[in-house]
């Protein structure tokens, strides 16, 4: 993928790698015998310093390389080794990459050295306490060198797994969702971050990437993008970099740990932002400007393709059936052989609404080599509720300050239905639950609502208190009272001060309301001024109707029968 990015800004690229038929080098041909790819492995210092003396910058792909050799050829190399030597090394051995984020100010968990026995372990426990994470400090990614530990009695069997390999100890984290930023920085310490991510594992492997992060505290993006912004300041060398944290239950954040490359977490870029994790890589290395890390998509997610077994037709069967689902683009790595667990590929979705991005997700979740869980699809994937029910994954709030507007703002919902704009309907009310209203209108943004209709009788302050609380656009719906027929709700949310607008539909109009909220989404949703258009045309339609019935059949008779049918 860095070598496909590369060829469109003709940047030559150099291989080392295994085989003559690598997955990078089947992307890139060498445009010259000097530039020919090496065949050998990352690890062997010779391969290494025949790859710089053909390069005028080096880069990684994996961290898992001889660092040695790298500082050796560092100086020797025109544009150096990007990340430096200094930042792989430290990064490599995860107990050494801890305690420098520590020492860095970052906001990390409780961790301590760990030897391989038995007695080491149960020192572990009885600092951390039980669960706790026991982990290789070197040779681990994709969930390889992890190990829960319980039950003190899995002490020899965690040994075991790890391989005798030197270890350390992680406080257990109770996260409510694992987070991810992709930041880049450049040559001269400049650093830009990409959106926040959800990111989704199974089996301790990446499984799915949602973009951007959704969450009803709006201050978790914003505080997550500082953390990795500050962690990679304190690195050196330019790139690309993966910044893994936990997110907590009340919104704190801790880094767990940092890829010096560009991630799995990161791969959405490539369809969903400007420019690509991959393409801003180079900039950074080459000294570039470097590129907008914006979305340009309201929703993304990654789907990993992983081998189920050693049957590769198995992905190839899947990844046809991808290419009928709008939005999807699939991208396959060339791997010559496959096996379970193994990274085979992978599938961007981009889509115009999170409920879109469910509805193309699910069908790909269902056909997944080696089967899906049920359970995975109502969490990542829920589909359309029947009538009466809120959706998962809102486009518009319709909210109430109480249960006696209902029948005012229930055509509304009518009118979503019918464009088939996912929607959530609930009571808020400005007086009786003000803090319910502050969470709400608070949220809102950041959990992908675009647009909030709001009913309102008597002094009707819903629609006004919410519209001061988020950026979202607002539309009132007064309602009418016992007294004064809504017309003080009218005037209340018709006078809302400069600089706090909402817009307003006639008395008990919910049915406008549902439509002025259409027309707003509209804006981002070209389908959706096709669907106006048939919606107006029907409603042409109906009155030319009755302008034929009435001069078929004279206006006494029509009324006559229009009476009949409302008795």
């Amino acid at each position: 993928m860095l070598a496909a990015s590369a060829a469109l800004l003709n940047i030559d690229v150099v291989v080392l790698d295994v085989g003559h038929n690598g997955p990078a080098k089947q992307v890139v041909a060498p445009r010259a015998p000097q530039l020919a790819h090496i065949n050998g492995s990352f690890t062997d210092p010779e391969k290494i310093r025949e790859l710089s003396a053909k390069v005028d910058v080096l880069t990684v792909e994996i961290e898992h390389v001889e660092v040695g050799v790298l500082e050796e050829v560092e100086s020797k190399v025109p544009l150096g080794v990007h990340p430096s030597p200094f930042t792989i090394r430290t990064i490599q051995d995860k107990f050494v990459q801890k305690e420098y984020l520590r020492k860095s100010g970052c906001p990390i968990s409780d961790f301590l050295r760990v030897d391989s026995t038995v007695e080491s372990i149960r020192a572990a426990a009885d600092k951390l306490g039980l669960p706790f994470m026991l982990k290789s400090r070197t040779q681990a990614y994709d969930g390889r060198g992890n190990f829960v530990i319980r039950d003190l009695a899995q002490a020899q069997d965690a040994i075991k797994a790890l391989g005798n390999r030197p270890l350390y100890a992680e406080k257990w984290v109770p996260f409510v969702k694992e987070i991810a930023v992709m930041v880049v920085r450049s040559r001269s310490g400049e650093v830009a971050s990409y959106p926040v991510v959800e990111t989704v594992h199974k089996d301790n492997i990446c499984h799915l990437v949602f973009a951007p992060l959704r969450s009803r505290d709006p201050s978790i993006a914003s505080r997550a993008r500082e953390v990795a912004e500050n962690a990679v300041k304190t690195l050196q060398g330019a790139g690309v970099f993966g910044v893994e944290m936990f997110l907590m239950a009340d919104g704190t954040v801790y880094l767990n740990e940092i890829a010096p490359r560009p991630h799995n977490s990161g791969h959405y870029t490539i369809e969903a932002c400007e420019t690509s994790q991959y393409e801003n890589h180079l900039r950074a290395i080459l000294s570039l400007p470097l590129g907008s890390t914006a979305l340009k998509v309201p929703s993304a997610c990654m789907l990993n393709i992983l081998g189920a077994s050693s049957d590769l037709s198995e992905i190839t069967s899947f990844s046809e059936f991808a290419l009928t689902v709008s939005g999807a683009r699939v991208h396959l790595y060339g791997k010559s052989e496959c096996r379970k667990g193994r990274k085979m590929g992978h599938i961007t979705l981009v889509a115009d609404s999170d409920a879109e991005l469910s509805k193309r997700l699910r069908p790909l979740l269902e056909r997944l080599p080696g089967g899906h869980d049920p359970q995975e699809l109502d969490s990542y994937a829920p589909l359309y509720p029947e009538r009466g029910f809120s959706h998962k994954q809102p486009l518009v709030g319709i909210i109430m300050g109480s249960d006696s507007d209902l029948p005012v703002m229930l055509p509304a919902a009518d009118i979503l239905n019918h464009f088939n704009v996912p929607y959530e309907l609930t009571i808020v009310s400005a007086h009786r639950t003000p803090d319910r209203l502050v969470e709400y209108a608070r949220s809102a943004a950041a959990r992908g609502l675009r647009a909030i209709i709001a009913g309102a009788g008597g002094a009707a302050h819903l629609p006004g208190m919410v519209a001061a609380m988020t950026a979202l656009p607002v539309i009132g719906v007064p309602v009418k009272g016992s007294s004064l027929d809504g017309v003080d709700s009218l005037h209340s949310i018709v006078q809302m001060p400069r600089g706090i607008p909402v817009a307003t539909v006639a008395i008990n109009n919910g049915t406008n309301a549902g439509l002025l909220a259409v027309r707003i989404l509209s804006a981002g949703q070209p389908q959706l001024v096709e669907a106006m258009d048939g919606y107006l045309k029907a409603l042409e339609k109906e009155v030319l109707g009755k302008v034929d019935k009435i001069a078929e059949i004279g206006w006494d008779a029509y009324e006559a029968a229009k009476k009949a049918r409302s008795s």
